[in-house]
């Protein structure tokens, strides 16, 4: 309900007012706040955070209707005010519009015009008002994504095994409206190494805490030494028991062993990685045909196998790579990655094969920030 702070030092017109709005007070679509003079109203205002229009006569005692005008910039810019001044008496209504003022009605006041007048300006403090709050809700927003982008930033690796028989290198390039995309590299027993890349079907920061719980729980059971395989039907299990139960998430797991080169592997509905074979050969790893982990428990993942020689490299990459699009909405799609991974050099380092997909996506969208989270991480044998 609309409140109206009316500030006139006259005794006769709260009950004009009282009288014209009767039935418009009586139904509670307005209530109407009473004021003798300037410092009165000012103190009003001050004690009525819900007063959304003040209607203010300009010559009244103590603090005139210019004065209070000037006060109410300072205390409570949300209100407006529409000003009653003798009719003709151009210089003060001039005065009260320079200092602020929404409108103005002259006496003898034609009560029609008033309540237009009124009516016209309580519609445009709504209309401030709801700008405002959603300004701030924008402003909410943009402080959550920044948490989720912090959060995703936080928990991911930035150092990587070193070893002299590989490379491994990942780079994650967060979205405007922030994803769940992780990746993962852990150390296991008899030297081999865990591999993860996952996306979270989901945005902003429950997204973002949700790869925090998924990324622990993969690598938690990994290092429990299961298959691959195993591993994400375990985690598959957990996911789909969580609350709420409608968060998802697509995952690769490998377990890298640089004595042999071989890769076990297995997927809960990710992209299919490729492995680029020294000389430029380019390979798809056999897809398992896992369903995507939290939609149903107890679902079987088959762990499979792969080998990389010496010079090979395993890149893994989340959707928002190939689904990247550019001014014109071409998709850089899977063919444009493999080409890309083809033509790169022998001996290229992962961090090289990583940045320049990353450069070469940058490129594709015009340097603008993806619409999705992009993931990239590259394996190299290098020996």
């Amino acid at each position: 309900m609309p409140t109206i702070l009316v500030a006139d030092d006259e005794p006769d017109f709260e009950m004009l007012v009282r009288q014209r709005f009767r039935r418009r007070i009586r139904s509670g679509e307005l209530n109407f706040l009473f004021a003798a003079n300037g410092e009165h109203a000012l103190q009003t205002l001050v004690e009525n955070p819900a007063i959304d229009v003040l209607l203010t006569d300009i010559n009244m005692p103590r603090m005139d209707g210019l004065a209070l005008l000037n006060e109410l910039a300072d205390i409570r810019p949300d209100i407006k005010a529409v000003v009653v001044s003798a009719y003709g008496d151009m210089d003060n209504i001039r005065s009260a519009m320079n200092s602020g003022a929404f409108d103005f009605v002259t006496k003898p006041i034609d009560f029609q015009d008033l309540e237009i007048t009124l009516n016209k300006t309580i519609e445009h403090v709504a209309l401030l008002r709801d700008a405002e709050k959603q300004e701030m809700e924008l402003t909410s927003i943009r402080r959550e994504l920044e948490v989720a982008r912090r959060l995703q930033q936080s928990i991911l690796p930035r150092q990587f095994p070193k070893d002299d028989r590989y490379e491994v290198h990942a780079e994650m390039h967060p979205a405007r409206a922030v994803g769940g995309d992780f990746y993962d590299v852990f150390h296991l027993p008899d030297a081999r190494i865990g591999l993860v890349v996952g996306d979270i079907a989901g945005k902003g920061v429950p997204a973002a805490l949700f790869m925090a719980i998924a990324r622990t729980m993969l690598k938690a059971t990994a290092l429990s030494g299961c298959t691959p395989g195993e591993c994400l039907h375990r985690v598959n299990d957990q996911i789909a028991d969580q609350e709420p139960a409608n968060m998802l998430v697509t995952l690769f797991y490998a377990v890298y062993d640089p004595a042999s080169g071989d890769l076990e592997f297995a997927n809960a509905g990710h992209d299919l990685p490729i492995i680029r074979r020294r000389g430029g050969g380019i390979d798809r790893l056999d897809n398992p045909d896992g369903v995507i982990a939290g939609v149903q428990s107890g679902l079987p993942y088959e762990t499979r196998s792969a080998s990389l020689a010496a010079g090979d490299r395993l890149i893994i990459y989340t959707d928002g790579a190939i689904d990247a699009r550019d001014d014109a909405g071409e998709r850089f799609e899977t063919s444009r990655l493999i080409r890309l991974l083809s033509e790169q050099a022998d001996g290229s380092s992962a961090a090289d094969v990583v940045g320049s997909a990353m450069q070469s996506l940058n490129h594709h969208i015009g340097g603008a920030d993806p619409a999705d989270d992009i993931t990239c991480l590259a394996l190299c044998r290098t020996a």
